[in-house]
């Protein structure tokens, strides 16, 4: 589009109307045959909207500078989307593949990290998915425990995280196996070149970001909503996931999953059993039916390998249940009835896929 014609759409108003139309039309997937019909989800679902159309404008239109790329959350505790982890603190940088860039940090003392750039994004055309990837357990650092990573096309410095022409994102996931103790690392990312400041703020800018932020929104609300459904394909049970398919939407390469869809009647409990194999990390974790994980900071909505009690054989048994009914490992429905859930496992050599079967909450016994 030329910029005359951008200038035109702003003085018009046509800029904004259009970004008003596509937030009508994210609404309309809340409303979807499929979508659930009671109260609590439906609000539910117009909260997800109201969290990534803030998520898009912070992304698109207040960080979108990839010469002066700045580190951000925009998935955290009350901005959910594509069932977020309750041990991740996410982070995201707009950057560009013909720029080169440097993230600097001390590594404090968060379980694992991993470094990501990406290419695409919901609701765009064309190709998405993962150009360059950096684990964090191979991180050259000084004695102080501080690092230095290029991100660049051709390799340089001892700590390289590539991007490619098409790379448009640098996603950070900083992984928690217990909150409360943990330190995550201080990063912070700048153009090699530049002076970090921000291009100037212009109206062909505006019109460009704008409507990719709502372009994108109404692409991850749909995108996800189809996810959901199909989930329900397979309820109460967690088969694999695509590998392929989680890495073309954004998906971290270290993780198997298994994403599921979950639904309960009342005095009902869903048990989960698995021995885990050897992996770096593993967690499990229940969201809404609009693949938001579910209030963590308030309620026992997931358990990790940190946080789960085993048996005297390793295995583990998960209760997914509306009260607790006293066991180890209980997760809380929170009052729903039905929604999405994921288990995964990071660094797993030999994946094991989790038993589930649905019981009379009553016939479980307190264990410990």
């Amino acid at each position: 589009m030329s910029d005359e014609k951008q200038i035109e759409r702003i003085m018009s108003g046509q800029t904004w109307r259009d970004f008003c139309d596509t937030l009508k039309k994210a609404g309309d997937v809340i409303l979807r045959e499929k979508s659930p019909a009671d109260p609590l989800d439906r609000a539910e679902g117009f909260r997800y909207l109201s969290r990534i159309m803030r998520a898009t404008v912070e992304a698109f239109v207040e960080y979108s500078d990839p010469l002066a790329p700045v580190l951000f959350r925009p998935i955290h505790e009350t901005a959910k989307m594509g069932a977020d982890n309750p041990d991740n603190y996410y982070q995201h940088a707009t950057i560009r593949g013909d720029c080169e860039y440097r993230i600097t940090g001390a590594r404090g003392t968060v379980h694992h990290i991993t470094f990501g750039t990406y290419k695409g994004n919901y609701g765009m055309a064309g190709p998405s998915g993962e150009t360059g990837f950096l684990d964090g357990r191979d991180l050259r650092m000084n004695a102080d425990g501080t690092f230095e990573i290029i991100l660049s096309a051709e390799k340089k410095g001892e700590n390289w995280l590539k991007i490619s022409p098409e790379t448009s994102s640098l996603i950070v996931r900083q992984t928690f196996a217990d909150r409360q103790h943990e330190r995550i690392a201080d990063l912070s990312i700048e153009r090699i070149g530049g002076n970090g400041k921000p291009s100037p703020f212009t109206p062909e800018r505006f019109d460009t970001a704008l409507t990719m932020a709502g372009n994108i929104m109404f692409g991850a609300a749909t995108f996800f909503a189809n996810w959901a459904e199909g989930f329900m394909s397979h309820v109460n049970e967690l088969p694999l996931f695509n590998p392929a398919t989680s890495t073309a939407a954004h998906g971290d390469p270290t993780i198997t999953y298994y994403h599921s869809y979950w639904r309960l009647e009342p005095g009902q409990a869903l048990v989960i059993e698995v021995t885990p194999p050897p992996c770096e990390a593993w967690n499990f974790q229940l969201n809404n039916h609009w693949m938001e994980s579910l209030d963590y900071r308030y309620h026992k909505i997931w358990v990790n390998q940190k946080t789960a009690r085993y048996r005297a054989d390793g295995s583990v048994r998960i209760i997914v249940s509306a009260s607790d009914p006293g066991v180890d490992n209980w997760i809380d429905t929170v009052g729903h009835t039905g929604g999405t859930m994921l288990f995964r496992w990071v660094r797993a050599d030999n994946p094991v896929q989790p038993g589930c079967r649905v019981v009379d909450l009553a016939s479980l016994n307190p264990q410990h």
